[in-house]
């Protein structure tokens, strides 16, 4: 498993937390997305033959947020 840490814009609140984290969580090959309001970041564990970074980006933006390495 990998680790990675994403810049996440555009959070306000809880309901915006809960929105990426299951954004993340849905994709197959994440096992676990840590999303933070207060750091706007997301820690993702991915397993990276399933995914790749650019997917986990692409998600988090189809969402409606900014997601940046």
């Amino acid at each position: 498993m990998n680790t990675i840490t994403l810049n996440i814009g555009g959070m306000t609140c809880g309901g915006c937390v809960s929105s990426v984290t299951k954004v993340l969580e849905n994709l197959n090959g994440v096992e676990k997305a840590d999303v933070s309001l207060e750091n706007a970041h997301a820690v993702i564990t991915y397993d990276a033959d399933k995914i790749q970074t650019a997917a986990l980006i692409e998600a988090v933006e189809d969402a409606g947020f900014d997601a940046s390495l």
